[in-house]
C-alpha cells in the first residue's frame, strides 16, 4: 500500500473516531436528560411515613414549628377535606396543609427575589395513604433553592431546609 493510501485511511480513520465520540457523547447526554426529567418528580418532592397518627402527626408539628420560631400561616392546618366539602366534593383519605413562615427568611428571599413567592409559605402535607398509614409530604427546598443559588440557595436551601429537617427529626420513619 502506497503512503498516500495509508495517509487517506489514517484520515478516514481519525475521522471515524471523533464521529464516534460526538455521536455517544450526544447519546450520553440524551440519556442523562431522560433519566432526570423521570426522576424529577420524585426528587422534588419527599414523603416519608409518620410514626404517629393522623392527629398526633399534625398536633406534633404544630408544637415543632412555634419551637422552631416559626408560625403557621393562616394561624391552623387548612383541612383539605372540609375545603372541598364545602364546594360538594367528598374526599375520605384526610388531607391537611400546614403553610408555616418564618419572617426573617421571608423577608430575605422577598428582597432579592419576589418571583420566588410562588413557593411561599413552606407547606407539609400530612396524609392518609390508602395503606391506613400516614405521610408527611414536603419540598424538597435543599435541591430546589440549589436550582435557583444566589440568596434563595443559602436562605431556602440551607436555613430553611435545616430548619424543616430539625422540625421533623424523629417524627418520621
Amino acid at each position: 500500500m502506497s503512503e498516500e493510501q495509508n495517509g487517506i485511511k489514517g484520515a478516514k480513520s481519525h475521522r471515524n473516531f471523533w464521529i464516534s465520540g460526538l455521536g455517544g457523547l450526544a447519546v450520553g447526554f440524551l440519556l442523562c436528560g431522560v433519566l432526570g426529567f423521570t426522576a424529577m418528580p420524585s426528587l422534588m418532592i419527599v414523603t416519608a411515613e409518620s410514626n404517629l397518627g393522623f392527629d398526633e402527626t399534625v398536633e406534633a408539628l404544630e408544637k415543632r414549628i412555634s419551637e422552631h420560631g416559626w408560625v403557621i400561616a393562616g394561624e391552623k392546618p387548612i383541612d383539605m377535606n372540609k375545603s372541598m366539602a364545602k364546594h360538594g366534593v367528598t374526599f375520605e383519605p384526610r388531607v391537611k396543609l400546614i403553610k408555616l413562615c418564618k419572617a426573617e427568611y421571608a423577608k430575605s428571599v422577598l428582597t432579592t427575589d419576589r418571583h420566588v413567592s410562588t413557593m411561599m409559605p413552606c407547606t407539609f402535607s400530612v396524609w392518609e395513604g390508602d395503606d391506613g398509614k400516614v405521610y408527611l409530604s414536603k419540598m424538597n427546598m435543599g435541591l430546589m433553592a440549589k436550582m435557583f443559588g444566589g440568596n434563595i440557595a443559602e436562605v431556602m436551601g440551607e436555613k430553611v431546609a435545616h430548619d424543616e429537617e430539625e422540625m421533623l427529626r424523629g417524627l418520621l420513619k
